[in-house]
């Protein structure tokens, strides 16, 4: 569905070569963008400040600035097990990205900025479903606060550059994504990736059981990849304020849940069972998911076990290429 916003415009999306990147440049082709850019790492390495600034000299030339939005996806993040071994480097590495790029941005009088926050961001303890205006209530879970903290500092800067310098930037929190092109690599993948490559290797082993790690009983809400590109896409076309909007599709299940769903779409005949030595991380995690709709009408379409039969034929089709 074509729309004029993108007519005259250059689009900076950063990540874009990621898992979510790539649906959000299919999205912004079928809304009519045609000049998309995206800053490859061998290129221009996002924490450095001087790359920074020779992407913006780059990116700027032969344009009104006005006309450059900047779609900002690239972080540095992985599951409990990767948060827990790079927690400086999960906080240094998207602080970096994150603030430099705005603040270049406002320099550079582009005429856009949408910054991804994470689900993370919000504090341990959350009354769910989470709305926006609880985002300061408490401190994030430990496991992964410093990369929650470190991108929720694109929310303060958004809100402080809009009130001192007029700049037009908004903040976005999606929730858990999943969906084909994940990340299924077992050292850095998310729970559902994660869940899919252990069930699926399990059953083809023959093992008897699976361990899966917690209790089973925290609750998590997923949002199908395809969903979460056209919201972002949607809210840079629509939405200029710099309140922070969720993302999310309003569907909780708990761990135990998800993981027996996924062994009954696999397969797996074998027991499961729980490894209760091992963090179960945020105990709830559900979105309010009105705001989205009420300030750019956006809400997620996606029926939950249609995308994750989507996920598992996608890995169970390309797993040859996956490390």
């Amino acid at each position: 569905m074509e729309t004029t916003f993108w007519k005259n415009k250059r689009v900076i999306v950063t990540g874009g070569a990621g898992f979510l990147g790539s649906f959000v440049i299919k999205k912004l082709k079928e809304r009519g963008a045609e000049d998309i850019f995206i800053p490859r790492i061998e290129d221009y390495n996002l924490i450095e400040k001087s790359d920074i600034q020779r992407l913006f000299v780059d990116t700027l030339q032969g344009i009104d600035p006005k006309n450059l939005v900047i779609i900002h996806l690239a972080a540095n993040v992985g599951g409990i097990g990767a948060n827990r071994e790079h927690p400086a480097e999960f906080f240094y590495d998207n602080l970096m990205m994150g603030v430099e790029l705005m603040h270049q941005a406002w320099k550079n009088n582009v005429g856009k900025f949408t910054a991804i926050g994470t689900v993370c961001a919000y504090p341990k303890f959350t009354p769910v479903p989470f709305k926006e205006d609880d985002l300061w209530i408490g401190y994030p879970e430990e496991t992964n606060a410093p990369y929650g903290l470190a991108k929720k500092m694109m929310l303060v800067q958004s809100q402080a550059y809009r009130d001192q310098y007029g700049f037009n930037s908004i903040f976005l929190l999606p929730v858990n994504l999943y969906g084909p092109r994940d990340n299924f690599n077992p050292k850095s993948s998310h729970v559902i990736p994660a869940l899919i490559r252990k069930v699926i290797e399990a059953q083809e082993r023959g093992d008897k059981e699976i361990v899966a790690w917690g209790d089973g009983s925290p609750t998590r809400e997923f949002l199908y990849v395809e969903d979460a590109a056209d919201g972002i896409v949607s809210a840079t076309e629509n939405y200029n304020d710099s309140d922070p909007v969720n993302l999310g599709s309003g569907y909780e299940i708990s761990i135990k849940d998800l993981t027996e769903m996924i062994i009954e779409m696999t397969g797996f005949k074998g027991e499961l069972k729980w490894d209760t030595s091992k963090p179960n991380g945020q105990p709830r995690r559900g979105l309010d998911v009105n705001r989205a709709k009420e300030k750019f009408g956006w809400q997620a379409k996606m029926n939950f076990k249609t995308g994750l039969v989507n996920t598992i034929e996608w890995y169970k089709a390309n797993r040859k290429n996956i490390p």
